[in-house]
């Protein structure tokens, strides 16, 4: 698929992605940020997705964010909570609009040469590219692992009670955190041998 969001740079996107998220938190009225949950859903369509694919991101979610809309409204305010949930439903958005159009192996290379000045310092470039993608790709993960959790407790008729979903679900995110974290680690691994080598050679 080519669009006009396909063919940006993945630094450009990575850049925009992260400006976004600094200017989310900052802004205080749930109005406003609807407007920006807005112009998000508008990316979609500029990169040549249909409400379908948009439908994908958001579905596993809903159930979450309208426990979480509920438990702000309670704790705090109904502004506070449409606020909140508001923000993170933009903020999921827009890190799916960027790893729909974005090659992965072009995020790490873009984070592996932003980090590679400080590879004197002890730091893996490459590692922390690919802990910044395998992040990015883990925020749709939780949506899916969601809708599973809630397809499965229905079908064992045990309804929509917030405990009977979150602590599966909890267990799921986890147990893929750890999964994560062990492709991370099998990667350092791999790279022992290389700095060794380039140790000696010095």
């Amino acid at each position: 698929m080519s669009s006009p969001l396909h063919r940006l740079p993945a630094g450009a996107k990575l850049a925009a992605l992260a400006l976004c998220g600094t200017a989310a938190m900052a802004i205080g009225d749930w109005r406003l940020m609807a407007a920006f949950l807005a112009l998000v859903a508008l990316g979609f369509p500029l990169a040549g997705f249909g409400p379908r694919v948009l439908r994908a991101q958001i579905r596993p979610l809903l159930w979450m964010l309208a426990l979480l809309f509920l438990a702000q409204g309670w704790l705090a305010s109904w502004p506070v909570a449409a606020l909140v949930v508001i923000r993170i439903a933009a903020l999921m958005l827009l890190a799916s609009l960027v790893t729909l159009t974005t090659r992965t192996e072009a995020m790490i290379a873009t984070v592996e040469r932003l980090l590679a000045p400080l590879a004197p310092l002890g730091v893996n470039p490459a590692n922390v590219g690919l802990a910044f993608s395998l992040a990015l790709r883990f925020l749709p993960v939780i949506g899916e692992e969601a809708e599973r959790v809630r397809e499965a407790q229905a079908a064992r008729g045990l309804g929509a009670h917030p405990v009977a979903l979150i602590v599966p679900l909890i267990v799921r995110v986890l147990k893929a955190a750890d999964d994560v974290a062990a492709a991370i680690e099998a990667r350092a691994i791999e790279d022992l041998p290389e700095r060794d080598s380039a140790r000696a050679t010095h």
